[in-house]
């Protein structure tokens, strides 16, 4: 090749390449800007629409429901655009409440529950709210209002890092950017929300994606005429912004929801389950919330689990799975009938604390685990119990598939019956135990017996409280499936109020209890306005014992103090009338009018009044060494 063609070659690559790094370097800023997108997208400077309308729109097309909040400036707009397209807005008196009722509104309703609160401390107080439904694997959406992108960093009013506290929380976090993100980002958050192991997810709104184009206009860009070119640039800089923050705005979108993951056992999994479960003589089925979830109907699930003809102990939201007087539904004696069991099937059930870590499981069972999430599947897992078969999928349809795999099966009946056997004389224990009289007051053994003796086939029960309610659970019996509410996993106190006000908003017709202790009682207690305002009755029974029982029954002889545990004998059924509920006082004197106030309570309910009926109860031991560690 000719030396001149080359050195002629290599000078013009050499002059063409800064011109094509120019060339793309523009294209870049250009991007960055918006101006790109501003070429094919229109906006509308003039259009009265906001973007808190479009949010209102993606919620109406999931069919949710309802929308709790605290109300707050930054989320005025979506609030105001919900109500008008017929989403009910029922605010509370604690950002926490508004997350836990949308909690609650999740597990009942088989949809995405929805909170809004506002930037900064309206967002800061959902931390423990969104930490129990993630733990609880509830699919909650949180929205959160936000500084404008503008002013981030500038000292606006309530602007802190709300992404970095959310995001070990949730699933899915983002901030929208532009108004033509909201409905792209909305709908991928919802069907996040509800795959796989539902959970929280967070999106948070910078206010200048939810006003009108004149008002964002007004607050963001200078005033007059620019004098400097420093001010004519940053003038242009701010009407570039806006314009880029309103660039196709309002063009035509889809609205409706994504598809939803669940994951699924194989055919080859459930068939390795039959041959198990075929051969088991004494089998047992530990049932969890992740059998409640969706897309398997409770009735379905219940008559899977007659047909199948296994005892099941039931945990968490599976509580009333099988009814009242289920032969299968075993209630007490859970770790003495574990050590006998030759095959246990873990459906949705963790061994966590609740099952010691695992250790309550003997050596000797053929155990299959089934859960949707891979590292609840396997907690503790050839540490203290070994999985002879481990499914990554949802539980309630792998018992379907299980009961039409076993078609013909009959679960010995001598072992059910042994274990119903030993379930009747525990609970003939308990009986006897509540007709002990405690040193003062009402035992609280008995008022809890009289109260789920009086409770009708609609009723719903949510538990709230440490050692009130944990006396609860071995003796009020959930009537269906459903109808039990507890935090879950997390232990969380001051649920009652938001998951009470959940329910009885997707249960109009059940009678909805809270079972509080004294001390839990204290977190939501002023939501008995909430309930007034929106005209939601329910029935709060306290077992009031002027302690933190929970803490002091193991502190006191473990440690020799009662230091922080000590509370009084306060008059919370006055309270509660204060806020325009009704109260009731139930004292030793009471004991043989019982089943009377708690009907007269029941009848204020019907009314149309929330109701607290302030039990003063004494203490028993019915709960040593209960302790979790």
């Amino acid at each position: 090749m000719d030396p001149a063609t080359v050195s002629t070659s290599s000078s013009c690559n050499c002059t063409l390449f800064p011109a094509v790094l120019l060339v793309m370097a523009l294209l870049m800023a250009a991007h960055k800007l918006g101006l790109l997108c501003q070429l094919w997208h229109k906006v509308e400077p003039k259009s009265p629409r906001h973007g808190g309308e479009l949010v209102a729109e993606v919620l109406k097309a999931h069919r949710v429901r309802y929308l709790f909040t605290l109300v707050g400036g930054h989320i005025s707009p979506i609030l105001v655009a919900s109500e008008k397209l017929g989403i009910r807005v029922v605010d509370t008196r604690h950002e926490a409440t508004a997350v836990f009722a949308a909690d609650a509104v999740a597990r009942l309703s088989g949809t995405v529950g929805v909170a809004a609160v506002t930037a900064g401390p309206g967002v800061t107080n959902t931390i423990t709210a969104v930490k129990n439904a993630q733990m609880a694997e509830s699919p909650v959406l949180l929205i959160g209002g936000a500084a404008s992108r503008l002013q981030k960093g500038r000292g606006a009013l309530q602007d802190i890092d709300q992404m970095s506290l959310l995001r070990p929380l949730c699933k899915f976090c983002a901030s929208v950017q532009t108004v033509r993100e909201i409905v792209p980002v909305l709908r991928r958050a919802i069907a996040t929300a509800q795959s796989d192991t539902p959970g929280p997810v967070f999106v948070e709104f910078p206010v200048d994606v939810l006003y009108p184009y004149h008002v964002v206009e007004k607050e963001l860009t200078p005033k007059g005429s620019p004098k400097t070119f420093i001010a004519k640039a940053m003038s242009w800089y701010q009407h570039n912004f806006l314009r880029n923050l309103f660039a196709g705005a309002w063009e035509t979108q889809d609205l409706f929801p994504l598809p939803v993951h669940v994951p699924q056992a194989t055919a080859k999994q459930v068939q390795q389950c039959v041959e198990l479960v075929s051969r088991a003589k004494k089998p047992i089925i530990l049932l969890g919330s992740q059998v409640t979830l969706p897309p398997t109907p409770v009735e379905e699930l219940r008559a899977a689990l007659e047909d199948l003809a296994i005892p099941c102990f039931l945990g968490g939201m599976a509580r009333g799975m099988l009814g009242r007087d289920s032969p299968l539904h075993i209630h007490q004696n859970r770790r003495e009938a574990l050590k006998e069991a030759d095959v246990v099937i873990l459906a949705g059930t963790v061994c966590d604390f609740r099952l010691s870590y695992g250790r309550v499981l003997s050596r000797y069972s053929k155990i299959i685990a089934v859960n949707r999430n891979r590292s609840q599947l396997l907690l503790n897992s050839d540490i203290f119990w070994k999985p002879q078969v481990t499914i990554q999928g949802d539980a309630s349809s792998f018992l379907l598939c299980l009961s039409r795999g076993l078609k013909g099966y009959s679960c010995p009946q001598d072992w059910a019956a042994s274990l119903k056997d030993n379930d009747h004389q525990k609970e003939k224990a308990n009986r006897e135990k509540a007709e002990k009289p405690t040193e003062q007051h009402l035992n609280p053994l008995k008022v809890l017996h009289h109260m789920d003796a009086l409770l009708p086939e609609n009723s719903l029960l949510v538990l709230d409280g440490g050692d009130f309610v944990g006396s609860a659970a071995y003796i009020v019996q959930p009537p269906g499936p459903l109808c039990w509410l507890d935090p879950g996993a997390f232990g969380t106190l001051g649920i009652g109020g938001g998951f009470a006000l959940g329910a009885k908003l997707c249960r109009p017709d059940s009678e909805v209890w809270i079972l509080y202790g004294d001390g839990s009682l204290g977190y939501s207690i002023l939501e008995f306005d909430t309930f007034v305002r929106h005209k939601t009755p329910v029935i709060a029974l306290v077992g009031n014992d002027a302690c933190w029982s929970q803490i002091a029954r193991e502190q006191v002889p473990m440690l020799g103090s009662n230091v922080a545990c000590g509370l009084a004998y306060l008059d919370y059924h006055t309270v509660a009338e204060g806020l325009g509920g009704r109260g009731f006082l139930l004292t030793r004197q009471d004991e043989g009018n019982l089943d009377n106030m708690l009907r007269a309570a029941q009848e204020q309910c019907i009314q149309g009044h929330p109701v607290l009926i302030n039990a003063l109860i004494g203490r028993t031991n019915f709960r040593d060494g209960s302790i979790s560690m």
